[in-house]
């Protein structure tokens, strides 16, 4: 900043023309002062010393002028620049904070959506639970239900039973046991018997009310005779016996073709032949020692132990396939495996030898029996009995309710 006496001199630089009136004045005042001091002879030198020092002061006025305009706007320029530095920090916080502000809106969001999510599973789970719990409770009330239903069944039962029920019973215990002979083990003759069984506990009860069981019945029985009876125990007794005879039957030689018939050539009483009779009297010598027989066509070459061997095993075990074919009723399978056991006795095997020849007459006979039957699907008079029994134990229920609630 700037005194009062530098901005004094300064005026004169900014108004021209009252720098005219300055000089004026000072002029004047120099006059005066040299009209004072005129009579002062020993100062001779004063007025251009006074002259030169103000127009030094006027020169520093200005210098020091110039300076506080620069100093001013410097201090303007930092100003300037200090307050938009305030501005641009004061925007930037508040960028921060907005990105802040935004970044808690977003969070707080994604916390409602999870904390909605959450009550929406946890919701669905507690409707879950609550309809498991309600279908279990329901479970448990049919179960109860069916208990009550059965107890107050078998009560009708031991109450209302009749002296001659447990015939019908006892039948009903037999027609299942029939079922299960036939259709698990196939015993078409044991299921006869225990039908037959059946139907003669009916007859006892001697009522006219069960005509169309025993008659159900009666075609049962007719189904179960029609049935063919295969003999599974002997026909697998047959086979193992096959079976053990494999390792004892002669194995083929190799198979020569016959030999051709050679003439014998005689010797002749021609002295002119004697070449040819030489030559016939020393074939005749060496017969006795060595014979040579030409035998044309294919010769078929022996098997080796190894070969022996495998060979039995493969019958052996073809008649085992056989075995198991007959307990399961693959008719199919049985013949197949009979057959190609009868081809390698028949390839393999010494067909002069007696033995050989009974064994592939064996095989042959059993591949023609016929193992497959057809059993009947179901048995008519078991559903008829059971319907026959449920019937009676309802009346007998319905009858006992009555007189409770008379």
């Amino acid at each position: 900043m700037t005194s009062k006496k530098n901005n004094e001199h300064i005026e004169p630089e900014k108004s021209p023309e009252t720098q005219p009136v300055v000089q004026d004045d000072i002029v004047s005042e120099s006059s005066e002062e040299t009209k004072a001091e005129a009579s002062k002879p020993e100062e001779p030198q004063t007025k251009p010393q006074t002259t030169s020092e103000e127009n030094e002061l006027i020169a520093k006025a200005e210098k020091q002028g110039k300076r506080g305009v620069k100093f001013g706007a410097i201090a303007i320029a930092i100003s300037i620049i200090f307050s938009g530095g305030i501005a641009f920090q004061m925007q930037q916080k508040n960028a921060e904070y907005s990105a802040q502000i935004a970044a808690l809106q977003s969070q707080l969001e994604n916390t409602q959506s999870a904390v909605s999510k959450d009550l929406q599973t946890v919701k669905q789970e507690t409707i879950q639970e609550a309809s498991q719990a309600v279908q279990k409770t329901q479970v448990v009330q049919a179960q109860q239900e069916k208990s009550i239903q059965s107890l107050q069944l078998a009560v009708a039962d031991v109450k209302g039973r009749r002296p001659n029920d447990w015939l019908l019973a006892e039948a009903d215990y037999l027609v299942k046991l029939a079922g299960r002979k036939l259709f698990l083990e196939h015993d078409a003759v044991s299921a006869t018997k225990l039908m037959e069984s059946a139907d003669q506990r009916i007859a006892a009860l001697n009522d006219p009310s069960l005509v169309s069981l025993r008659q159900s019945m009666a075609n049962d029985i007719t189904k179960l005779r029609t049935i063919p009876l295969i003999d599974r125990d002997g026909l697998v007794l047959r086979l193992t016996s096959l079976q053990q005879q494999v390792d004892t039957l002669p194995l083929a030689n190799a198979i020569l073709p016959e030999a051709q018939e050679q003439k014998k050539e005689v010797v002749s009483g021609d002295i002119n032949d004697w070449q040819t009779n030489l030559m016939t009297s020393l074939k005749d010598f060496s017969g006795n020692f060595i014979t040579f027989r030409s035998r044309d066509g294919d010769v078929v070459p022996l098997l080796s132990p190894e070969q022996h061997f495998y060979l039995r095993e493969n019958i052996k075990g073809k008649l085992e396939t056989a075995i198991r074919a007959v307990y399961k009723e693959q008719g199919d399978i049985y013949t197949a495996a009979l057959e190609t056991a009868n081809e390698w006795s028949t390839a393999y095997l010494n067909q002069d030898n007696n033995s050989v020849i009974e064994f592939e007459k064996a095989i042959k006979q059993l591949s023609e029996q016929n193992i497959t039957v057809k059993y009947p699907v179901k048995l008519e008079s078991q559903s008829s009995l059971s319907d026959v029994i449920r019937d009676r134990l309802r009346r007998e229920v319905t009858t006992m309710t009555s007189k409770e609630e008379k």
